[in-house]
Parts: structure tokens; C-alpha cells; sequence
């Protein structure tokens, strides 16, 4: 996969995630953005950093753009998209929150785990609908959710940030989480070192990553 020159991620955009965040369905997709500095691998280590006391893993369908495209429709949307990963939106979430907004809380490095391969082709997953994501933690399920549960699907993404930039061969488009991240379970569950998190979409394979302390 080439190195992205933009990582797009959407906030909120299943509709039971955004509920047990304790926010509305937004009426349109609410983006921010990755550097691509957060980029890891398969096996790498997300590290958690000093200055956070809670970091989240977010299992998500992650879209590879293939083609230049700048205000492309809808219908023509997935002509654009070279394929599929499986991606972890890391969070720390206390910085997340304190801000305000969420820049700080999502740009720590190693914060963004992508794989486990190869993007998968659109001619075999298709417009991305129905597709099972998971997150384990140490083999256990935290997240297990479906992509037909999106607010905004693939096609309307891709379409939607493409109006306000031009989306180019390699970009990352991140496009949500299902329910069932730690910060929202009471407890709440917290990345701590020695953990294995995995990620898991259905028809991509499993993205796993070791979770280390900052040294």
C-alpha cells in the first residue's frame, strides 16, 4: 500500500456507537483527520502515550483510494476506490475530550494500525455493506458490529470528502466504529501495556497489534 498523503476519518457514523456516546445521528458525516505519521503495520506496537491516562482501540472498514477524484458523484464514488483494509482508530480519549475537538487525542504515533495486507478489491467486497467488524482484546470480543449499521455508507463518503478536497491514490478513508468501545462500558476499559488488540472485518482478514507503555 503507498504511503497516504491524507488519513480522513468519520466520527460517529454507527448509529448504536453514536448512541452509547450520547450524541444525535449528525446530518452529515463529521470528518477529521489522521497524520500519517500514526501509521502502523501488522505486529507493530501501538504505544500508549504518557500524557493520557485512557486510550481506546476503534475497529473500522478503512477505504484505499486508487484514483485522483475531486467531486466525484455518488454513483460513480466506488469507481475510485482500489479496495479494502482492516484499520484501529486509536483514541485517547481523556485528551480527546479535554480539547474540545479531537486532534490531539487521535494523532499520537503509532495511533493508527492498518492491514493485514493487500487492500481487498472492490469486484470482491463490493460497496462495503454488510460486512462484520470486530474488535477482540486479548481474545475476547469488545466490539462486534456490521457495516450496515453505517449512518453515511462508502459510496457517500467517498463523495462527501471529495467535495472538499481532492482525494488521491493511497488516501485512507477511515469510516466509523461500531458499539462497544472501552471508554463507553462501565467500567470503563483502557488499552494497558501487554495487551493484543485485534481487528477484524469481515472478508479482509485480522489486523493484530501488540500495545506497549511509552518508553
Amino acid at each position: 500500500m503507498a504511503n497516504p498523503s491524507k488519513i480522513v476519518c468519520v466520527g460517529q457514523n454507527y448509529r448504536a456507537h453514536t448512541a452509547e456516546m450520547g450524541g444525535d445521528e449528525a446530518a452529515e458525516p463529521i470528518l477529521f483527520g489522521k497524520f500519517p505519521v500514526t501509521l502502523v503495520g501488522p505486529g507493530e506496537p501501538i504505544v500508549l502515550p504518557r500524557e493520557s491516562t485512557h486510550v481506546d482501540a476503534e475497529a473500522e472498514l478503512a477505504v484505499v483510494i486508487g484514483k485522483t477524484a475531486r467531486r466525484v458523484s455518488r454513483e460513480r464514488a466506488l469507481d475510485v476506490v482500489a479496495g479494502y483494509l482492516c484499520a484501529n482508530d486509536v483514541s485517547a480519549r481523556d485528551v480527546q475530550y479535554a480539547d474540545g475537538q479531537w486532534f490531539r487525542g487521535k494523532n499520537f504515533e503509532t495511533f493508527c494500525p492498518v492491514g493485514p495486507g493487500e487492500p481487498v478489491p472492490v469486484s470482491e467486497l463490493g460497496d462495503g455493506s454488510g460486512l462484520r467488524v470486530v474488535q477482540r482484546l486479548n481474545g475476547e470480543p469488545l466490539q462486534d458490529g456490521n457495516t450496515d449499521d453505517l449512518i453515511f455508507d462508502v459510496s457517500f463518503l467517498v463523495a462527501f470528502a471529495s467535495n472538499v478536497f481532492t482525494l488521491e491514490p493511497g488516501d485512507l478513508l477511515l469510516t466509523g466504529t461500531p458499539s462497544g468501545v472501552g471508554w463507553a462500558r462501565d467500567p470503563k476499559v483502557s488499552l494497558r501495556p501487554g495487551d493484543v488488540v485485534e481487528v477484524e472485518v469481515e472478508g479482509i482478514g485480522v489486523l493484530s497489534n501488540p500495545v506497549v507503555a511509552d518508553s
